[in-house]
């Protein structure tokens, strides 16, 4: 069992059921019918979200354990969406697949692997698709309310400045703000969101 396994394993949703707060503020930028990638989506709560605002969702997650907790959220919400279990370091993103990404809270790749899926995430998007990425910066060590405990992992706006402007870069902001996403995300975090199209 790996060790997402093993977090998720415990009774109820590590991160809660309910959507992060960025993404659901970035509502009316959606529309019925993208596809919409929702990336190491955990246990589906942001995927099923995105689902219920009539989106064809992907969600995408390596442990098994947290996919059926996903796939157990979307029957009790009543809605269908495709799911795959896949290490992100091998899976296949493919080309101008989707619409919509969302990354929330992906910070479990040291910065190898965040460069590759950064680099999947710009090819997997269609021209114009919308890139929705929320995670902490490295100022979230000292707040210690979520994510993991390694600076190299955490962004700043320099770091996504640089890493997305071949992309039309609509909002990007750190701040700090409470956040309750079940036992895992809870407390005063320090926090960057960004929103960006791909050139179309």
């Amino acid at each position: 069992m790996s060790m997402w396994d093993e977090r998720y394993a415990q009774d109820g949703y590590l991160f809660g059921t309910e959507p992060n707060d960025f993404l659901v503020s970035q509502r009316h930028l959606l529309k019925p019918g993208m596809s919409c990638l929702a990336v190491a989506d955990g246990e589906g709560r942001n995927g099923v979200w995105l689902a219920q605002q009539g989106l064809h969702v992907l969600s995408v997650e390596a442990s098994a354990v947290a996919l059926e907790k996903a796939k157990k959220l979307a029957r009790q919400r009543g809605v269908a969406i495709d799911f795959e279990q896949a290490d992100l370091a091998h899976w296949q993103w493919g080309e101008n697949r989707f619409d919509v990404v969302a990354a929330i809270f992906i910070q479990f790749a040291p910065p190898a692997l965040r460069e590759q899926m950064f680099a999947g995430i710009k090819r997997c998007l269609k021209p114009g698709g919308l890139l929705l990425l929320q995670g902490y910066t490295p100022r979230q060590l000292e707040y210690k309310t979520g994510g993991p405990p390694v600076a190299e992992n955490m962004y700043t706006e320099a770091l996504l400045r640089n890493a997305f402007g071949d992309m039309e870069i609509s909002h990007l902001r750190e701040h700090d703000d409470h956040i309750g996403e079940g036992t895992a995300h809870s407390g005063m975090s320090a926090l960057i969101d960004l929103v960006a199209n791909k050139y179309a």
